[in-house]
């Protein structure tokens, strides 16, 4: 029934966040996804040294990739510091590397540097040239978390998306969702702003003006981008339907699916119709990661 775009496992279990494992492991993630439906999954490893846990490899996931054929789908992820910590680094040497081995994207992008840092945009480079679909995790300050940092509006997205109109940007992270209406404080990108879309905010007009915009809608920032106004959410999965992905972000065993089932409320009460919840729960995803088999007619 769903594809999920945006998945974590480790092969080995790292240190406990809260008294519970940060990560699932392969096994215990597979059988999740059977618990609500979910074929396969995008699993996107972390490599950056601003996250806090035990990174993950691009190896490690094509390892486990391999190891369970059919459940999950590779992406490769490669830190814009990598090689030579300067923005003429030869990236797509790894990037190439790592497409041949399966790999169908990049991601989750999480290094803390400006969205316009000219590493981000040689990394973006190799990626569009690569024809590399990059998911990234924004950030609303510069130390202190993870994630590229835009400043509210997302006018650095704006002018990556202008530089490199080639290559499909997958949006993620509260300060991304945050903007999907008109913010009151800035302060509320970085939280789940509540309420209604009274006014539409940056994500809505980016995804207009920039056919190279996605939106993953996976963790608590995706849900509740569209739980807090069903209504606009049902006019924006409609307008955006063929450029929006179901995901989880699933990371701790017990990790909550909340979207689940919102989509198929929406569906069942009629708020959107069978093809816009067969295009978001995993037709988008099938044609994106070359699983056109899965496209249905």
């Amino acid at each position: 029934m769903f594809i999920d775009i945006h998945g974590h496992t480790q092969r080995l279990i790292g240190p406990l966040r809260n008294g519970a494992p940060a990560f699932t492991s392969p096994e215990d993630l597979i059988a999740r996804h059977d618990a609500v439906g979910i074929e396969t999954a995008v699993l996107l490893p972390i490599v950056s040294p601003e996250f806090f846990f035990i990174p993950h490899s691009s190896d490690e996931i094509i390892e486990i990739s391999e190891r369970f054929p059919g459940r999950f789908v590779p992406f490769c992820n490669v830190d814009p510091r990598a090689v030579a910590n300067t923005s003429d680094a030869p990236l797509d040497q790894l990037l190439s590397h790592y497409k041949e081995c399966g790999c169908r994207g990049v991601g989750e992008v999480t290094a803390n540097l400006p969205f316009d840092h000219p590493m981000v945009w040689n990394l973006f480079k190799h990626c569009e040239a690569l024809d590399l679909p990059l998911l990234f995790h924004i950030a609303p300050q510069i130390g202190g978390c993870y994630g590229l940092y835009d400043d509210p509006g997302l006018p650095l997205l704006e002018k990556s998306l202008a530089r490199f109109p080639k290559m499909i940007f997958i949006g993620h992270s509260q300060p991304f969702w945050a903007e999907i209406a008109e913010l009151d404080d800035p302060a509320d990108r970085n939280g789940y702003p509540t309420g209604p879309v009274t006014k539409e905010g940056a994500v809505s007009r980016l995804m207009r003006q920039y056919p190279n915009l996605h939106c993953d809608l996976s963790a608590g920032s995706g849900h509740n981008a569209l739980n807090r106004d069903p209504d606009y959410a049902a006019r924006f999965l409609d307008e955006f339907q063929d450029r929006l992905y179901f995901g989880t972000d699933i990371c701790a065993p017990g990790t909550p699916t909340p979207l689940v089932d919102f989509l198929l409320m929406m569906r069942d009460e009629n708020r959107i119709s069978e093809q816009v919840f067969q295009k978001v729960a995993r037709e988008n995803a099938a044609k994106l990661l070359g699983l056109q088999q899965w496209v249905h007619p």
